[in-house]
C-alpha cells in the first residue's frame, strides 16, 4: 500500500528523485524511481589495444528528465571549456528530436546520428532507413556533402545500373542533392544511407551498453542505495574519475617486453615489382 500510495502522490524517500522508465528487460519493471546519470563519452580512436570511451561531460537528473535536452547543454559545455567538441555524436533513440540535431548541425556543424523510429514516415529518395533509390528504381550511392550549397549529393551506384534501359535516361543527369533540413535525421549531416553513418550506428553505438554496464557492475552502482541527488551526483563523479585513471593507465602502461622475442624469427622486406597471389602459398 505505501508504495503504491508513492507512485499516486510522487513523493519518495529519495530527495528530488523522479519516476522514469527503462528498456524492457525479462523479470525487470518497466519503471523505476531515481536518478539517472547521462554522459557524452568520446571514443579514443589511436588506442587500437581496446575500445577506449572517455568520460567528456557527464550529468545527474531525476529520472523523468529527458536526456535528449541535454545534448546542446554538453555540447556547449566542451565549447566553452576546451573550444572544441566532437563532429559525431552516436546516439539512442532518446535524442531523436530534430530540433536539437537541427541546432547541434547550424550551430557547431555537428552530426547527430540515431537509427530512425519504426513509425516515422521515409522522404525520398529513401525506400528503406539505409537505402536511397531515383524515382526510377535506381539505387543511389552518397556522393559527399557540400558546404557552399548545403546539399547532399546522391549519385548511381557503381555496378548494374537500370539507367540504359530508362525513358529517362537522355534527361537524367544521374547526380540529386538533398538539403539536410529535408530530414534531420535520414539527412542531417550525414545521411543514414552512407556507409560511415551504417557503419557508425552499427559498429559503435553497441560499446554504449559495455560502457554504462562497467559502472553499474564493475564498480558497483547498481549495489547502492541513493537517497539525494546530491549524492547521486557526489558518486556519479567518482564512477567518472575512475574511467578516466583506467584510461590514463592503459594510455601510459609500459609495453611489456617478450621473453623470446630475440628468439622470434625475423623477416625482412623485399622491394619487388610483382603482384601478389589471391591465396598465398603455405609453408
Amino acid at each position: 500500500m505505501q508504495r503504491l500510495q508513492k507512485k499516486e502522490t510522487q513523493t519518495y524517500t529519495a530527495r528530488k528523485a523522479a519516476l522514469g522508465g527503462r528498456t524492457l528487460k525479462t523479470g525487470q519493471s518497466r519503471w523505476f524511481v531515481g536518478y539517472k546519470k547521462h554522459t557524452l563519452r568520446l571514443w579514443w580512436r589511436p588506442h587500437t589495444a581496446r575500445v577506449l570511451l572517455i568520460p567528456l561531460v557527464s550529468w545527474v537528473a531525476p529520472a523523468n528528465v529527458s536526456e535528449g535536452g541535454l545534448l546542446v547543454p554538453s555540447l556547449r559545455y566542451c565549447a566553452q571549456r576546451w573550444s572544441w567538441w566532437p563532429k559525431i555524436v552516436v546516439a539512442d533513440m532518446g535524442y531523436l528530436a530534430a530540433q536539437a540535431k537541427a541546432y547541434c548541425r547550424q550551430q557547431w556543424q555537428v552530426a547527430v546520428l540515431t537509427k530512425l523510429r519504426s513509425d516515422m514516415k521515409l522522404v525520398p529518395p529513401y525506400v528503406v532507413w539505409d537505402t536511397v533509390e531515383c524515382r526510377q528504381g535506381q539505387r543511389l550511392q552518397w556522393l559527399g556533402y557540400s558546404p557552399r550549397e548545403d546539399r547532399h549529393w546522391f549519385g548511381v551506384a557503381a555496378g548494374p545500373t537500370l539507367c540504359s534501359c530508362c525513358w529517362e535516361a537522355s534527361q537524367c543527369p544521374r547526380e540529386f542533392a538533398f538539403a539536410p533540413h529535408e530530414h534531420e535525421t535520414l539527412f542531417g549531416l550525414l545521411p543514414l544511407a552512407s556507409q560511415p553513418a551504417q557503419k557508425l550506428l552499427q559498429g559503435v553505438r553497441p560499446w554504449i551498453e559495455p560502457a554504462q554496464a562497467y559502472e553499474k557492475n564493475q564498480l558497483g552502482l547498481n549495489q547502492m542505495f541513493f537517497n539525494s541527488l546530491r549524492l547521486t551526483w557526489c558518486m556519479a563523479l567518482l564512477a567518472d574519475t575512475a574511467v578516466l585513471l583506467r584510461a590514463h593507465a592503459l594510455l601510459h602502461a609500459p609495453s611489456e617486453p617478450s621473453l623470446l622475442g630475440e628468439l622470434a624469427p625475423r623477416q625482412a622486406l623485399l622491394e619487388l615489382d610483382w603482384e601478389p597471389l589471391q591465396e598465398p602459398n603455405s609453408i
